[in-house]
């Protein structure tokens, strides 16, 4: 038994352990292999997403339904129950909604979800980490070190999904960053051409949906509030909110003034969209200029010791040759 050993959980070597990792890493990389081969449809969630939010704006406006019926929805017995427990507070909900809303998370079960899973996974990873720690032994962990990974488990559960909404939301703002310049530019298009903006949005949403999904989809959901709110200006409001991106709040910005006052929208979204290209020609002439200095501890610890073994092994051959022949 080598010394690596006897550190293993469940009686593994140091060799089945190696076997196991090159077992798990050829599945992820066919998992990868199948997973960018699997031909994904952009626009139907997006379509969903807008049928969704214009039932609710229309229900919203007609006459609410019996209260007979409305218990016999899942949705409505989840909310009830949320509420007795005291999870769905009025000041933490619409918070909790609009981080939702930013990560691209609109259903009613997204909430509910949230709010069952802050008290469900502490106590999970909690359970979990005591059965590694104190019935499986993980880690050969001795001591106060025990308790600790215990409790540190349950803290990891109480903050993970805190970390999936903030991850996902960097990524569709970012995905959002990336493809306004060019929505800009449609839609400076269509408002030359004479079309009114919840048309302009729709039309900027469907030719752009394929390549930035994302984007396509808070135009067209934009639009449809535009048709039904009593107020323009809450459209392009939510709209800011939903994205919470400082680029898009400065095309609300505009928009809202264009409502207001009457000014010509083809040329405020001209200087808007030349603006944000310049910006993002400048972070990527940014990242750029740290591409060398990013290089570096990859080259030093990857390439020049490859590098040093192909031009200066033949030589040490050679020496040591000769010093053993003598």
């Amino acid at each position: 038994m080598s010394a690596v050993d006897r550190y293993l959980p469940f009686g593994l070597t140091l060799e089945q352990l190696l076997v196991a990792l090159v077992a798990l890493a050829t599945f992820a990389s066919v998992l990868a292999v199948w997973n960018t081969l699997l031909h994904r449809d952009p626009m139907a969630a997006r379509a969903r997403a807008i049928a969704q939010r214009r039932t609710e704006l229309r229900t919203s406006q007609l006459r609410p339904q019996a209260p007979g019926r409305q218990r016999l929805r899942p949705e409505a017995n989840l909310a009830s129950l949320a509420k007795r427990l005291q999870l769905a507070r009025t000041s933490q909900t619409e918070r909790i909604r609009e981080r939702l809303q930013q990560a691209g998370m609109r259903s009613r079960e997204a909430l509910l979800v949230y709010l069952a899973c802050k008290p469900i996974l502490p106590v999970g990873f909690g359970v979990a980490g005591l059965m590694l720690v104190y019935v499986l032994d993980f880690g050969g962990l001795q001591g106060p070190l025990k308790p600790a990974a215990v409790v540190a488990a349950a803290i990891l559960g109480f903050y993970a999904p805190d970390l999936y909404l903030s991850n996902a939301a960097k990524k569709r703002q970012q995905a959002l960053q990336k493809a306004l310049p060019d929505g800009l530019d449609l839609l400076v298009i269509c408002a030359e051409a004479g079309l009114s903006l919840d048309t302009a949005l729709n039309r900027v949403a469907d030719e752009i949906g394929p390549s930035a999904p994302e984007l396509a989809e808070e135009l067209g959901l934009t639009a449809v509030e535009l048709n039904f709110l009593p107020e323009r200006r809450l459209a392009l409001q939510n709209l800011g909110r939903r994205c919470n991106l400082p680029a898009l709040r400065g095309v609300v910005n505009t928009l809202l003034q264009t409502e207001k006052y009457g000014t010509p929208l083809a040329q405020s979204l001209r200087v808007l969209s030349a603006e944000f290209r310049e910006q993002r020609m400048l972070k990527a002439e940014e990242k750029a200029a740290r591409l060398p200095a990013t290089l570096t501890v990859p080259m030093i610890v990857f390439i020049l010791p490859t590098l040093f073994i192909v031009l200066a092994g033949p030589a040490m051959l050679n020496v040591y040759d000769k010093l053993i022949r003598h």
